[in-house]
Protein backbone atom coordinates (compact mmCIF):
# COMPACT_ATOMS: atom_id res chain seq x y z
CA UNK A 1 0.00 0.00 0.00
CA UNK A 2 2.91 2.25 1.03
CA UNK A 3 4.13 1.53 -2.66
CA UNK A 4 0.99 2.71 -4.00
CA UNK A 5 0.76 5.72 -2.71
CA UNK A 6 4.50 6.98 -2.49
CA UNK A 7 5.85 5.17 -5.05
CA UNK A 8 8.45 1.99 -5.19
CA UNK A 9 11.66 2.77 -3.31
CA UNK A 10 14.68 3.28 -5.39
CA UNK A 11 17.26 0.03 -5.71
CA UNK A 12 20.88 0.91 -4.66
CA UNK A 13 23.08 0.41 -7.67
CA UNK A 14 26.18 -0.15 -5.16
CA UNK A 15 29.01 2.21 -4.48
CA UNK A 16 30.09 3.96 -7.25
CA UNK A 17 33.42 2.42 -9.16
CA UNK A 18 36.09 5.05 -8.25
CA UNK A 19 35.28 6.04 -5.14
CA UNK A 20 34.93 1.52 -4.02
CA UNK A 21 38.35 1.53 -5.33
CA UNK A 22 39.90 4.39 -3.93
CA UNK A 23 38.31 3.20 -0.46
CA UNK A 24 39.82 -0.46 -0.72
CA UNK A 25 43.20 0.46 -2.68
CA UNK A 26 46.16 -0.23 -0.86
CA UNK A 27 47.46 3.27 -1.18
CA UNK A 28 50.97 2.81 0.02
CA UNK A 29 51.88 0.85 -2.57
CA UNK A 30 50.52 2.95 -5.06
CA UNK A 31 52.42 6.10 -3.74
CA UNK A 32 55.47 4.14 -3.81
CA UNK A 33 55.30 2.72 -6.93
CA UNK A 34 54.71 6.79 -8.61
CA UNK A 35 57.61 7.81 -6.83
CA UNK A 36 59.75 5.54 -8.03
CA UNK A 37 58.42 6.28 -11.39
CA UNK A 38 58.91 10.22 -10.71
CA UNK A 39 62.65 9.10 -9.29
CA UNK A 40 62.88 7.21 -12.22
CA UNK A 41 62.48 10.68 -14.68
CA UNK A 42 64.87 12.39 -12.37
CA UNK A 43 67.76 9.57 -13.16
CA UNK A 44 67.09 9.46 -17.13
CA UNK A 45 67.37 12.89 -17.40
CA UNK A 46 70.89 12.45 -16.50
CA UNK A 47 71.34 9.31 -17.58
CA UNK A 48 70.01 8.98 -21.04
CA UNK A 49 71.75 12.51 -22.30
CA UNK A 50 75.29 10.86 -23.18
CA UNK A 51 73.37 7.57 -24.84
CA UNK A 52 71.08 10.68 -26.96
CA UNK A 53 74.22 12.71 -27.71
CA UNK A 54 76.02 9.12 -29.13
CA UNK A 55 73.15 8.69 -31.39
CA UNK A 56 73.05 12.21 -32.78
CA UNK A 57 69.33 12.75 -31.05
CA UNK A 58 68.24 15.73 -28.96
CA UNK A 59 69.32 15.56 -25.29
CA UNK A 60 66.13 14.47 -23.74
CA UNK A 61 64.94 12.05 -26.41
CA UNK A 62 64.85 9.09 -24.29
CA UNK A 63 63.24 11.02 -21.23
CA UNK A 64 60.32 11.48 -23.63
CA UNK A 65 60.19 8.17 -24.54
CA UNK A 66 60.56 7.35 -20.98
CA UNK A 67 57.56 9.41 -20.18
CA UNK A 68 55.48 8.27 -22.83
CA UNK A 69 55.86 4.73 -21.46
CA UNK A 70 55.72 5.66 -18.32
CA UNK A 71 52.51 7.33 -18.85
CA UNK A 72 50.62 3.98 -20.60
CA UNK A 73 52.29 2.16 -17.62
CA UNK A 74 50.68 4.19 -14.97
CA UNK A 75 47.23 4.49 -16.94
CA UNK A 76 47.27 0.49 -17.33
CA UNK A 77 48.01 -0.28 -13.78
CA UNK A 78 45.10 2.16 -12.60
CA UNK A 79 42.86 0.16 -15.13
CA UNK A 80 44.17 -3.19 -14.43
CA UNK A 81 43.82 -2.40 -10.48
CA UNK A 82 40.36 -2.06 -10.89
CA UNK A 83 39.65 -5.09 -12.04
CA UNK A 84 37.94 -7.58 -9.66
CA UNK A 85 39.94 -11.05 -9.19
CA UNK A 86 38.38 -13.09 -11.64
CA UNK A 87 38.97 -10.52 -14.49
CA UNK A 88 42.13 -10.69 -13.54
CA UNK A 89 42.75 -14.47 -13.77
CA UNK A 90 40.87 -14.08 -17.21
CA UNK A 91 43.53 -11.00 -18.47
CA UNK A 92 46.11 -12.98 -17.91
CA UNK A 93 45.50 -16.00 -19.41
CA UNK A 94 45.07 -13.65 -22.64
CA UNK A 95 48.07 -12.21 -21.99
CA UNK A 96 49.96 -15.49 -20.83
CA UNK A 97 48.66 -16.65 -24.64
CA UNK A 98 50.10 -13.82 -26.49
CA UNK A 99 53.05 -13.86 -25.03
CA UNK A 100 54.15 -17.35 -25.09
CA UNK A 101 53.70 -17.41 -28.82
CA UNK A 102 55.16 -14.05 -29.01
CA UNK A 103 58.10 -16.18 -27.20
CA UNK A 104 58.26 -19.21 -29.53
CA UNK A 105 57.92 -16.65 -32.70
CA UNK A 106 61.66 -15.02 -31.40
CA UNK A 107 64.01 -17.68 -33.33
CA UNK A 108 62.42 -16.81 -36.60
CA UNK A 109 61.05 -12.97 -36.42
CA UNK A 110 62.98 -11.11 -33.88
CA UNK A 111 66.32 -9.34 -33.29
CA UNK A 112 68.98 -9.38 -30.68
CA UNK A 113 70.18 -5.41 -31.25
CA UNK A 114 73.53 -6.88 -31.45
CA UNK A 115 73.32 -7.68 -27.98
CA UNK A 116 73.63 -11.66 -28.59
CA UNK A 117 70.62 -12.97 -26.73
CA UNK A 118 67.54 -13.08 -29.12
CA UNK A 119 64.61 -11.12 -26.52
CA UNK A 120 62.86 -8.77 -28.69
CA UNK A 121 61.07 -7.84 -32.02
CA UNK A 122 62.05 -4.75 -33.63
CA UNK A 123 58.79 -2.31 -34.08
CA UNK A 124 61.00 0.21 -35.78
CA UNK A 125 59.79 3.32 -33.71
CA UNK A 126 60.02 0.83 -30.33
CA UNK A 127 60.58 -2.64 -29.23
CA UNK A 128 59.02 -5.47 -27.86
CA UNK A 129 60.26 -7.86 -25.31
CA UNK A 130 57.97 -10.95 -24.87
CA UNK A 131 59.47 -12.37 -21.72
CA UNK A 132 58.46 -8.75 -19.85
CA UNK A 133 54.70 -9.47 -20.25
CA UNK A 134 55.19 -13.30 -19.83
CA UNK A 135 56.52 -13.15 -16.64
CA UNK A 136 52.72 -11.91 -15.20
CA UNK A 137 50.59 -13.77 -16.77
CA UNK A 138 52.48 -16.84 -15.88
CA UNK A 139 52.58 -16.20 -12.30
CA UNK A 140 48.43 -15.82 -12.22
CA UNK A 141 48.29 -18.87 -14.42
CA UNK A 142 50.37 -21.23 -12.03
CA UNK A 143 48.62 -20.23 -8.98
CA UNK A 144 45.70 -20.70 -10.87
CA UNK A 145 46.82 -24.45 -11.02
CA UNK A 146 48.65 -24.47 -7.57
CA UNK A 147 45.30 -23.43 -6.34
CA UNK A 148 42.85 -25.86 -8.33
CA UNK A 149 45.04 -28.53 -6.93
CA UNK A 150 43.86 -28.05 -3.30
CA UNK A 151 40.64 -28.41 -4.11
CA UNK A 152 39.03 -31.84 -2.82
CA UNK A 153 38.95 -33.72 -6.42
CA UNK A 154 41.12 -31.19 -8.09
CA UNK A 155 43.10 -31.57 -11.54
CA UNK A 156 47.02 -32.33 -10.84
CA UNK A 157 47.63 -28.70 -11.01
CA UNK A 158 51.28 -28.84 -9.23
CA UNK A 159 52.40 -31.02 -11.56
CA UNK A 160 50.97 -29.24 -14.35
CA UNK A 161 52.79 -25.74 -13.43
CA UNK A 162 55.54 -27.32 -13.04
CA UNK A 163 55.88 -28.82 -16.46
CA UNK A 164 54.26 -25.21 -17.88
CA UNK A 165 57.73 -23.21 -15.36
CA UNK A 166 59.97 -26.45 -17.17
CA UNK A 167 59.19 -25.09 -20.95
CA UNK A 168 59.49 -21.20 -20.04
CA UNK A 169 62.46 -21.65 -18.54
CA UNK A 170 63.41 -24.23 -21.12
CA UNK A 171 63.01 -21.60 -23.89
CA UNK A 172 64.38 -18.46 -21.65
CA UNK A 173 67.86 -20.33 -21.43
CA UNK A 174 68.05 -21.20 -24.99
CA UNK A 175 67.56 -17.28 -25.72
CA UNK A 176 69.90 -17.03 -23.95
CA UNK A 177 67.93 -15.05 -20.78
CA UNK A 178 69.40 -16.66 -17.74
CA UNK A 179 67.64 -13.84 -15.37
CA UNK A 180 64.17 -14.14 -16.68
CA UNK A 181 64.60 -17.66 -16.34
CA UNK A 182 65.72 -17.57 -12.42
CA UNK A 183 63.07 -15.07 -11.96
CA UNK A 184 60.08 -17.66 -13.47
CA UNK A 185 61.62 -20.45 -11.83
CA UNK A 186 61.94 -18.06 -8.10
CA UNK A 187 58.08 -17.13 -8.84
CA UNK A 188 56.89 -20.23 -9.11
CA UNK A 189 59.15 -21.80 -6.45
CA UNK A 190 57.93 -19.20 -4.17
CA UNK A 191 53.97 -20.11 -4.52
CA UNK A 192 54.82 -23.81 -4.74
CA UNK A 193 56.60 -23.26 -1.60
CA UNK A 194 53.14 -21.45 -0.09
CA UNK A 195 51.14 -24.03 -1.42
CA UNK A 196 51.89 -26.34 0.96
CA UNK A 197 54.99 -28.25 -1.01
CA UNK A 198 57.45 -29.58 1.84
CA UNK A 199 61.27 -28.59 2.88
CA UNK A 200 62.52 -31.43 1.18
CA UNK A 201 60.81 -31.01 -1.97
CA UNK A 202 61.76 -27.32 -1.78
CA UNK A 203 65.52 -28.24 -1.01
CA UNK A 204 65.50 -30.87 -4.28
CA UNK A 205 64.21 -28.07 -6.26
CA UNK A 206 66.96 -25.71 -5.27
CA UNK A 207 69.36 -28.96 -6.08
CA UNK A 208 67.88 -29.05 -9.51
CA UNK A 209 69.03 -25.24 -9.86
CA UNK A 210 72.13 -25.59 -8.75
CA UNK A 211 72.97 -28.17 -11.15
CA UNK A 212 71.65 -26.61 -13.79
CA UNK A 213 73.66 -23.26 -13.06
CA UNK A 214 76.74 -25.80 -12.34
CA UNK A 215 75.57 -27.00 -16.49
CA UNK A 216 75.31 -23.42 -18.02
CA UNK A 217 78.89 -22.20 -16.37
CA UNK A 218 80.41 -25.26 -17.83
CA UNK A 219 78.83 -25.24 -21.17
CA UNK A 220 78.38 -21.38 -21.76
CA UNK A 221 81.46 -19.16 -22.07
CA UNK A 222 79.22 -15.96 -21.27
CA UNK A 223 77.61 -17.30 -18.21
CA UNK A 224 81.20 -18.52 -17.26
CA UNK A 225 82.76 -14.99 -17.66
CA UNK A 226 80.55 -13.70 -15.96
CA UNK A 227 81.09 -15.63 -13.00
CA UNK A 228 84.49 -15.42 -13.23
CA UNK A 229 84.60 -11.83 -13.32
CA UNK A 230 82.61 -11.70 -10.23
CA UNK A 231 84.78 -14.18 -8.07
CA UNK A 232 87.93 -12.41 -9.34
CA UNK A 233 89.78 -10.85 -6.27
CA UNK A 234 90.45 -7.81 -8.76
CA UNK A 235 88.14 -5.59 -10.50
CA UNK A 236 88.95 -4.26 -13.92
CA UNK A 237 87.77 -0.44 -14.03
CA UNK A 238 87.83 -0.52 -17.34
CA UNK A 239 84.46 -3.02 -17.05
CA UNK A 240 80.96 -2.08 -16.73
CA UNK A 241 80.77 -3.48 -13.04
CA UNK A 242 83.96 -1.18 -12.50
CA UNK A 243 82.48 2.10 -13.48
CA UNK A 244 79.39 0.94 -11.62
CA UNK A 245 81.11 0.60 -8.54
CA UNK A 246 83.57 3.12 -8.57
CA UNK A 247 80.63 5.70 -9.29
CA UNK A 248 78.99 3.88 -6.00
CA UNK A 249 81.98 4.61 -3.81
CA UNK A 250 82.52 8.59 -5.67
CA UNK A 251 78.93 8.92 -4.22
CA UNK A 252 79.41 8.23 -0.85
CA UNK A 253 76.54 9.44 1.60
CA UNK A 254 75.11 12.81 -0.61
CA UNK A 255 76.37 12.02 -4.02
CA UNK A 256 79.10 13.98 -5.81
CA UNK A 257 75.73 16.71 -7.28
CA UNK A 258 73.43 17.21 -9.93
CA UNK A 259 74.27 16.78 -13.12
CA UNK A 260 78.29 16.68 -11.47
CA UNK A 261 78.30 12.49 -12.09
CA UNK A 262 80.84 11.06 -14.84
CA UNK A 263 79.87 7.36 -14.89
CA UNK A 264 76.70 8.54 -17.45
CA UNK A 265 79.41 8.81 -19.55
CA UNK A 266 81.53 5.28 -19.33
CA UNK A 267 78.42 3.58 -19.25
CA UNK A 268 76.59 2.37 -22.33
CA UNK A 269 73.53 1.15 -20.04
CA UNK A 270 73.55 3.77 -17.57
CA UNK A 271 69.87 4.69 -18.45
CA UNK A 272 68.90 0.78 -17.96
CA UNK A 273 70.75 -1.87 -16.37
CA UNK A 274 73.16 0.51 -13.99
CA UNK A 275 71.00 3.40 -13.36
CA UNK A 276 71.48 2.63 -9.44
CA UNK A 277 74.62 3.82 -10.00
CA UNK A 278 73.74 7.02 -11.67
CA UNK A 279 71.49 7.82 -8.30
CA UNK A 280 74.82 6.39 -5.85
CA UNK A 281 76.77 8.93 -7.87
CA UNK A 282 75.47 12.24 -8.52
CA UNK A 283 72.73 12.05 -5.15
CA UNK A 284 74.30 9.55 -2.23
CA UNK A 285 73.32 6.74 -0.47
CA UNK A 286 69.83 8.97 0.24
CA UNK A 287 68.53 8.36 -2.63
CA UNK A 288 69.59 4.48 -3.05
CA UNK A 289 68.02 3.83 0.46
CA UNK A 290 65.35 5.66 -0.44
CA UNK A 291 64.24 3.80 -3.42
CA UNK A 292 65.40 0.71 -1.35
CA UNK A 293 62.69 1.59 1.35
CA UNK A 294 60.02 2.32 -1.88
CA UNK A 295 60.42 -1.10 -3.03
CA UNK A 296 60.38 -2.87 0.29
CA UNK A 297 57.14 -0.41 0.81
CA UNK A 298 55.67 -2.33 -2.06
CA UNK A 299 56.14 -6.19 -1.34
CA UNK A 300 55.70 -6.48 2.56
CA UNK A 301 52.69 -4.00 2.32
CA UNK A 302 51.35 -6.61 -0.23
CA UNK A 303 52.29 -9.57 1.88
CA UNK A 304 50.65 -8.49 5.11
CA UNK A 305 47.69 -7.98 3.13
CA UNK A 306 47.70 -11.89 1.40
CA UNK A 307 48.45 -13.39 4.91
CA UNK A 308 45.07 -12.29 5.85
CA UNK A 309 43.65 -13.64 2.18
CA UNK A 310 41.85 -16.89 2.30
CA UNK A 311 41.30 -17.17 -1.21
CA UNK A 312 44.24 -19.49 -2.07
CA UNK A 313 43.70 -17.99 -5.49
CA UNK A 314 44.50 -14.92 -4.95
CA UNK A 315 47.01 -15.35 -2.13
CA UNK A 316 49.15 -17.64 -4.40
CA UNK A 317 49.21 -14.97 -7.37
CA UNK A 318 49.84 -12.05 -5.40
CA UNK A 319 52.89 -13.68 -3.11
CA UNK A 320 54.36 -14.89 -6.73
CA UNK A 321 53.72 -11.26 -7.93
CA UNK A 322 55.19 -9.41 -4.89
CA UNK A 323 58.14 -11.69 -4.69
CA UNK A 324 59.43 -11.14 -8.20
CA UNK A 325 58.93 -7.63 -8.65
CA UNK A 326 61.28 -7.01 -5.09
CA UNK A 327 63.71 -9.43 -6.01
CA UNK A 328 64.51 -8.38 -9.57
CA UNK A 329 64.86 -4.88 -7.81
CA UNK A 330 67.17 -6.56 -5.75
CA UNK A 331 69.02 -8.15 -7.87
CA UNK A 332 69.50 -4.96 -10.06
CA UNK A 333 70.98 -2.94 -7.67
CA UNK A 334 72.80 -6.11 -6.16
CA UNK A 335 74.48 -6.33 -9.45
CA UNK A 336 75.77 -2.54 -9.72
CA UNK A 337 76.92 -3.19 -6.20
CA UNK A 338 79.24 -6.11 -7.20
CA UNK A 339 76.77 -8.38 -4.55
CA UNK A 340 75.72 -10.77 -7.38
CA UNK A 341 77.25 -11.94 -10.59
CA UNK A 342 76.25 -9.26 -14.04
CA UNK A 343 73.18 -9.86 -15.29
CA UNK A 344 71.42 -7.80 -17.65
CA UNK A 345 67.93 -7.03 -15.76
CA UNK A 346 65.94 -3.44 -15.37
CA UNK A 347 65.13 -1.81 -12.26
CA UNK A 348 61.20 -1.73 -11.79
CA UNK A 349 59.75 1.90 -12.90
CA UNK A 350 63.14 3.44 -12.97
CA UNK A 351 64.93 2.34 -15.61
CA UNK A 352 64.45 3.08 -19.50
CA UNK A 353 62.55 0.34 -21.51
CA UNK A 354 59.04 0.53 -22.84
CA UNK A 355 58.42 -3.20 -22.19
CA UNK A 356 59.66 -3.54 -18.93
CA UNK A 357 57.61 -0.07 -17.80
CA UNK A 358 54.39 -1.34 -19.38
CA UNK A 359 54.14 -4.60 -18.30
CA UNK A 360 55.67 -3.80 -14.75
CA UNK A 361 52.30 -1.53 -14.77
CA UNK A 362 50.49 -4.23 -15.51
CA UNK A 363 51.95 -6.76 -13.47
CA UNK A 364 51.29 -4.21 -10.34
CA UNK A 365 47.92 -3.04 -11.80
CA UNK A 366 47.55 -7.49 -10.92
CA UNK A 367 49.00 -6.94 -7.18
CA UNK A 368 47.37 -4.10 -6.70
CA UNK A 369 43.71 -5.87 -7.85
CA UNK A 370 44.41 -9.16 -5.65
CA UNK A 371 45.43 -6.87 -2.38
CA UNK A 372 42.45 -4.76 -2.66
CA UNK A 373 40.07 -5.03 0.82
CA UNK A 374 37.34 -7.18 -0.33
CA UNK A 375 34.48 -7.82 2.23
CA UNK A 376 34.96 -11.28 3.22
CA UNK A 377 36.60 -12.70 6.70
CA UNK A 378 40.87 -13.01 6.54
CA UNK A 379 41.70 -16.56 6.83
CA UNK A 380 42.30 -16.06 10.62
CA UNK A 381 38.22 -15.97 10.67
CA UNK A 382 38.55 -19.09 9.02
CA UNK A 383 40.91 -21.26 10.98
CA UNK A 384 38.82 -20.33 14.07
CA UNK A 385 35.65 -21.31 12.48
CA UNK A 386 37.01 -24.53 12.15
CA UNK A 387 38.23 -24.89 15.16
CA UNK A 388 34.63 -24.39 16.96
Amino acid sequence: MTEMVYGAAPVSGGEPVLPKWWRTIDRWTLSAVTLLFLIGILLGLAASVPLAEKNNLPPFHYVQKQLMFGSLALVAMLLTSMLTPQLVRRLAVVGFVVAFIGLLGLPFFGTDFGKGAMRWYSLGFASVQPSEFLKPGFIIVAAWMLAAAQEVGGPPGRAWSFMLCAVIVGILVMQPDYGQAALILFGWGVMWFVSGASLLRLFGLVGLVAIGGLAAYNTSDHVANRINGYLASDLDPRTQLGYATNAIQEGGFFGVGVGEGRVKWSLPDAHTDFIIAVAAEEYGLMLVLLIIALYAVIVLRSLLRLVRERDPFIRLAGTGMACIFGVQAMINMGVAARLLPAKGMTLPFVSYGGSSLIAGGIAIGMLLALTRTRPQGGIGDLLRGRAR
